[in-house]
């Protein structure tokens, strides 16, 4: 569904070259992760696909219609004004298309957990309830391809596991791909169809986990797929550096 070829994009203030030659495929229902150290390129990645930058060189190329696409940034990026039915409803009400919408942000509401949270105001929430609702809104607008730049970064372990579970079974039911930006080996492991390894602005890596996602997630958790992905990808890592 997307192709990304040989994408340069250098910041104007001389920096050095932010992306260098990029290239990558996501394919229709995927999850693909951007996994490296800080300042290797994997949000300026996202940037570019989304059209917030402009690559210098290079190619971003869609299938034949609209680019249907949302964005969720690490900070939930809430409007504190507006109750969580209204932060959910923006994409539409930016478009005038609200008006007849409040079902469908409702069920988006119950799908990430926040059944009855519709009139709460963000100063309320919790941080991970603030990121369920970011991901609501980012579902309003009917996305094909979800992009997500460390949506979990500040959370605590225990709370990082269950958005990840709550991420895969959204992506089951609605169908979407994703491009999944992270510095955890672990959760790139678990979330991805594909990790591609990240260093000085290039992919210098990439590795399919192959889990069995017909298991309990328990089950995928130990598996001794997700223990050599680990692995694998650490390795990658190590000798990226």
């Amino acid at each position: 569904m997307l192709t990304a070829t040989d994408l340069h994009f250098c910041y104007p203030e001389g920096e050095g070259a932010v992306t260098n030659g990029v290239s990558f495929e996501v394919a229709a229902g995927e999850i693909v992760s951007l996994l490296g150290p800080s300042g290797c390129g994997k949000s300026t990645v996202l940037r570019l696909v989304a059209g917030l930058l402009q690559p210098d060189r290079g190619s971003i190329n869609w299938p034949v219609g609209d680019k249907r696409l949302s964005f969720v940034f690490q900070d939930a990026a809430l409007m504190p004004w507006a109750t969580v039915l209204e932060n959910v409803l923006l994409p539409l009400s930016l478009k005038g298309k609200a008006g007849d919408r409040t079902e469908a942000a409702l069920a988006k509401l119950a799908s990430v957990g926040l059944e009855g949270y519709d009139h709460r105001y963000p100063h309320k929430l919790s941080g991970g309830q603030k990121m369920r609702v970011s991901i609501a809104r980012a579902l309003m607008a009917g996305p094909e391809l979800l992009l997500l730049d460390e949506p979990f970064a500040a959370l605590d372990e225990i709370l990082r596991f269950q958005m990840n579970e709550m991420l895969l079974k959204l992506r089951r039911k609605q169908g979407w791909a994703a491009l999944f930006v992270t510095h955890s080996v672990y959760e790139a492991a678990y979330l991805s169809d594909r990790i591609l390894v990240m260093k000085n602005g290039k992919i210098s890596g990439e590795f399919n986990p192959k889990l069995d996602r017909d298991k309990p997630s328990f089950e995928q958790r130990s598996s001794k797929a997700f223990t050599s992905a680990v692995a694998n990808v650490s390795k990658l890592l190590e000798t990226r550096q």
